[in-house]
C-alpha cells in the first residue's frame, strides 16, 4: 500500500511539472498489471490527455519518463497503448516487506473510545429444536463479519435474539408433559436442546396421526378431502391442547411458565456447547418473550400518532403504499403481535442499551421483504439508525441429498456435524501420515482445529448471497480451495522456522539492503501487502468471502515458491534472510486473515 501512495504522488507531481495542472489523488488510478505485460502497477492515463493535449503513448511515457528520473520508485515502464505499466524497484519490496514486518497486526485497524457503534445481530435459533446446518452457517457469517467489521475500526456489539415464545414452543412443552415420563438431559443423557427437539417431532407425529383419522371421519361425513383435511388440522386435540397452552403462557400461567423456563434452561445449556464447539460467542443476548410486550406498545404508541391505522377488526396495520409496497399487519385482531412487531421490540430495547450507529441483520435471503419493511417502520418510528439498516442477506446451504425438514427430524445437526467433521479431519489425517511423533492429545487437538477449519472455511469462502452446497468429503480436501490446504501451508510455514532456530538460524526484524529479488518474491511481496486493501474491502462490501478467497490466493503463490525456490538451504545470507522474513510474514498474513474467519491455525501438522 505504501508503494502505491508514493506512486500517486509521484503521478500528481509528474502532471503537475509536465502539463502545469493540480489533480487530485482519485483522479490517479493505479491497478495491477495484467499477467500478460511487464510490470507490477499500471496507471490508466486517459484521464490526463485533456492537460496533456498528446496521443495517450505520448503521455504515457512523458510521465513513465518523469516517475523514472525523479524518484526511486521505479526500475523502468513500458507503454501499452494508455497504460503506463510500471515495473518496481527490488528496494521498494524490500522496503515494504519491513515495514509489514514490523507490524504485528498489518492490515488490522483497532477501534477507539470514539469509534462507530455496529451492532451484529446473528444465530436467532427458536427453543423447540437444536442448531442446524443452516445455524451453523449464519452463526460463523456473523461471527466472521463482527471480526471484519472491527478490523476496520468500529466498534461492535455482536447480539442474538432467542424466539423463545410461540406455538411451537407450545408444541414441543405439551409433548413432553404427554410423552416425556419426566425426562430429563441428566436422565437421558442427552444435550438439552437435543431432548426438546425430539418432543417437538413427537409431537408433529401424534399430530399427523390424528389428523389422519378425523380426516377419513370428516371425508365419511361428506366432506371434500381439501375440506376434511383442513378441518382435521384445525379440530386436531393436540393443536387445540397446544393453542390453549399458549394463551395460558400468555396470561402468565404459572404452571406453564415455570414448565417454559425450566426447559428453556435446559435449551440454553445445549445451545451454548454447540456456541463454544463453533468459537462463537455474543455480547447481548435478548429473548422475545421481553421484547414483543416493548414492540406492542411502540406499535401502539405509533397508531396514536397516525402512523398506523386500525381495521374494523380491530387489527393494526402499516400503509406502505408510499414506499412502493403494500399494507402490513402489525397487530392481530386479537391484540397478539407478529414478527415485526417483536423486531421493532427487540430494536426498541437495543437502541435504549447502546448509542448504535449501524445495525446489521444477519438472516437469510427468504427475509429480504421482512427487512426492506422493517427499515421503513424504524425509520418512521424515529430511530436514527432504520433507514440505513442492513440487512446481511445470505442463501440458504443444502447438501448433495436435498433440502432439510426440522419438524420431520430430518435437519442435519450442528452439534452431529462438527463431531463428524472432526472425526473425517482425524481420519484424513491419519491416513495421509500427518501425525507422526505425536501424543494422543495433540492429535484430538490438531483433528479438532482441522476438522472445524474444512467446516467453516468451506461456509465462509462462498459469496453469502449465494445458496451453496455442502459437501464434507470435499471441505478436509488437502489439496484445494479448502480451509485445511491453507492451514497445512501456515504448519509447513511454523516447521520451517523452527528448523532455522533449531539451526541458529535467526530471522532478521531488519531486511538485509541490496538483496537480489525474483520475480516471484516480489509478487508475494505485493500479495502480502493487498491483505490491508482487502480487509477494508470486505469491511465496505460486508463480504468475509473476500478474506478467504485471497488466503487461498496467497498460500498458491507462497506454494509455487516454496517448490521453486530453497530456503533454509540458500548460501546467500542475504537472499535466506530475506525469505525467512518473507515465509513468517506470509504466515503471520495467514493466521490473521483466517482469524477473521474465526479459523484457528494450527503450529504442527
Amino acid at each position: 500500500m505504501k508503494i502505491e501512495q508514493q506512486l500517486n504522488q509521484a503521478v500528481r507531481e509528474a502532471v503537475k511539472a509536465l502539463y502545469g495542472q493540480d489533480i487530485t489523488p482519485e483522479q490517479v488510478t493505479l491497478q495491477k498489471t495484467k499477467k500478460e505485460f511487464e510490470g507490477h502497477l499500471t496507471l490508466v492515463v486517459f484521464p490526463f490527455l485533456r492537460m496533456s493535449r498528446k496521443k495517450p503513448e505520448d503521455t504515457a511515457t512523458e510521465i513513465g519518463q518523469w516517475i523514472k528520473d525523479h524518484t526511486e520508485l521505479i526500475a523502468s515502464f513500458n507503454v501499452v497503448k494508455g497504460f503506463l505499466n510500471l515495473v518496481i524497484a527490488p528496494a521498494q519490496w524490500v522496503a515494504l516487506l519491513d515495514d509489514i514486518n514490523a507490524d504485528a497486526a498489518y492490515g488490522i485497524t483497532k477501534p477507539t473510545a470514539d469509534s462507530p457503534l455496529v451492532m451484529i445481530e446473528y444465530s436467532s435459533p427458536n427453543t423447540n429444536k437444536p442448531l442446524h446446518l443452516g445455524h451453523v452457517r449464519n452463526n460463523l457469517l456473523g461471527w466472521a463479519l463482527a471480526n471484519v467489521v472491527e478490523a476496520n475500526g468500529n466498534r461492535v456489539v455482536k447480539t442474538n435474539i432467542v424466539n423463545d415464545r410461540g406455538i411451537h414452543i407450545c408444541k414441543s412443552m405439551l409433548a413432553w408433559l404427554k410423552y416425556g415420563n419426566g425426562e430429563t438431559p441428566q436422565s437421558s443423557g442427552k444435550k438439552g436442546d437435543h431432548l426438546i427437539g425430539d418432543y417437538y417431532v413427537a409431537f408433529d407425529k401424534h399430530y399427523r396421526e390424528e389428523v389422519k383419522q378425523l380426516q377419513a371421519q370428516y371425508e365419511a361425513e361428506g366432506l371434500s378431502a381439501d375440506q376434511a383435511k383442513e378441518k382435521a388440522e384445525r379440530e386436531a386435540p393436540l393443536i387445540k391442547e397446544a393453542h390453549a397452552m399458549l394463551v395460558k403462557w400468555e396470561t402468565g400461567d404459572p404452571e406453564v411458565r415455570a414448565l417454559w423456563r425450566k426447559m428453556n434452561e435446559w435449551v440454553y445449556a445445549g445451545f451454548d456447547e454447540t456456541y463454544k464447539a463453533l468459537g462463537v460467542g455474543f455480547d447481548k443476548i435478548y429473548y422475545e418473550s421481553d421484547t414483543y410486550l416493548v414492540g406492542k406498545q411502540a406499535v401502539e404508541e405509533g397508531l396514536k400518532k397516525g402512523l398506523f391505522f386500525r381495521k374494523e377488526d380491530g387489527s393494526v396495520w402499516a400503509d406502505l403504499t408510499k414506499d412502493g409496497l403494500d399494507e402490513k399487519l402489525l397487530l392481530r385482531a386479537d391484540g397478539t403481535s407478529v414478527y415485526m412487531t417483536q423486531d421493532i421490540g427487540t430494536a426498541k430495547l437495543r437502541f435504549q442499551d447502546f448509542p448504535i450507529d449501524k445495525m446489521i441483520y444477519v438472516v437469510g435471503n427468504e427475509q429480504n421483504y421482512h427487512f426492506q419493511v422493517l427499515s421503513i417502520l424504524l425509520d418512521r418510528l424515529g430511530f436514527e439508525w432504520g433507514k440505513s439498516l442492513v440487512h446481511f442477506s445470505y442463501g440458504m446451504v443444502e447438501l448433495p441429498n436435498g433440502k432439510m425438514k426440522s419438524r420431520e427430524g430430518t435437519v442435519v445437526d450442528a452439534d452431529d456435524l462438527v463431531a463428524g467433521m472432526i472425526a473425517q479431519a482425524r481420519q484424513t489425517v491419519d491416513e495421509a501420515g500427518k501425525f507422526n511423533d505425536m501424543t494422543e492429545e495433540e492429535k484430538n487437538e490438531v483433528a479438532r482445529i482441522v476438522g472445524m477449519g474444512a467446516l467453516k472455511y468451506f461456509l465462509l469462502k462462498v459469496d453469502a448471497r449465494k445458496n451453496m452446497l455442502f459437501n464434507p468429503e470435499e471441505s478436509i480436501d488437502f489439496n484445494g480451495n479448502t480451509g485445511p490446504f491453507i492451514q497445512y501451508t501456515y504448519a509447513r510455514i511454523r516447521s520451517i522456522l523452527r528448523k532455522a532456530a533449531d539451526a541458529g538460524i535467526k530471522v532478521p526484524s531488519e531486511l538485509p539492503t541490496e538483496v537480489e529479488l525474483s520475480t516471484k518474491e516480489e509478487e508475494i511481496v505485493q500479495h502480502i501487502a493487498d491483505f490491508a486493501a482487502v480487509v477494508r474491502q470486505a469491511g465496505t462490501e460486508y463480504q468475509p468471502a473476500a478474506v478467504a478467497n485471497y488466503c487461498y490466493d496467497l498460500v498458491k503463490e507462497y506454494n509455487q515458491f516454496y517448490h521453486d525456490f530453497s530456503i533454509l538451504r540458500e548460501e546467500d545470507p542475504k537472499k535466506q534472510a530475506f525469505r525467512l522474513v518473507l515465509s513468517a510474514n506470509v504466515a503471520k498474513v495467514i493466521r490473521l486473515g483466517m482469524g477473521l474467519l474465526g479459523i484457528e491455525m494450527p503450529e504442527r501438522m
